[in-house]
């Protein structure tokens, strides 16, 4: 896995290998999450990444290739118990998931709770021991210096990625965060950058500041250069 900076895409298309293209709204169905496959397959997309009940027949669409499934944990609040968190990760795991961003406690991280924070990280590794495990740690709500804090307790806990954002809160990836976040994990954990990423100039930003994956619901629009559609994640 690759920790160090990624290399800048010259094309829009090189884009492709470092998208989790995410599909994650709640009224998502079937002809959706098949649609978000074929792009995945057709482009070469890292993952595809959505909710936990959706992980069997994303698994299923994906099986044989070399685009992974992605199933998010704790989301989008972060405030189930550790044992939920990896009750449903173990759940995924089982149904095909090969990687898993979870939400951190984020209360407890505001709180200063740290072994309460690492501890519900280390829960998660456990249940998705040789898979990647990418920590959420929702910038938006936090000051720089609990950015920080979070970072190195995902480190601590063996986590692969550290993430800057659900997309469904108050605010999604900024380029200050990234390099943040980069310069706190240096090259031991990658940087996924997600929340308002639609266009191939921000994505751009996004791994120049320092990001190794990108979560996107435009995944497309950022390899073709189309209009992306929506405002979502």
């Amino acid at each position: 896995m690759t920790t160090q900076p990624t290399a800048l895409p010259s094309r829009p298309q090189d884009l492709a290998p470092l998208i989790d293209h995410t599909l994650l709204q709640p009224g998502a169905g079937e002809a959706d999450l098949r649609r978000y496959c074929e792009e995945a397959l057709q482009h070469l997309f890292c993952s595809v990444c959505v909710n936990p009940v959706n992980v069997p027949l994303v698994a299923q669409l994906l099986r044989g290739s070399a685009v992974k499934t992605c199933s998010v944990v704790g989301f989008p609040l972060g405030a189930t118990t550790s044992w939920d968190k990896a009750a449903e990760t173990a759940n995924a795991v089982h149904h095909g998931a090969d990687e898993i961003d979870m939400v951190i406690n984020i209360g407890a991280l505001r709180d200063g709770r740290l072994d309460a924070v690492r501890d519900d990280i280390a829960a998660v590794r456990k249940a998705c021991e040789g898979r990647v495990l990418k920590v959420i740690i929702e910038t938006c709500l936090l000051t720089d210096e609990q950015k920080r804090t979070a970072c190195r307790l995902a480190a601590e806990a063996k986590a692969d990625f550290v993430k800057t954002s659900t997309g469904f809160s108050t605010g999604g990836a900024t380029v200050e965060d990234v390099r943040l976040m980069r310069g706190t994990v240096g090259s031991a954990l990658s940087v996924k950058a997600s929340g308002g990423i639609r266009d191939w100039d921000t994505a751009l930003a996004m791994i120049a500041a320092g990001a190794n994956r990108i979560g996107a619901s435009s995944g497309v629009a950022l390899v073709t250069g189309a209009p992306a559609s929506g405002t979502g994640y």
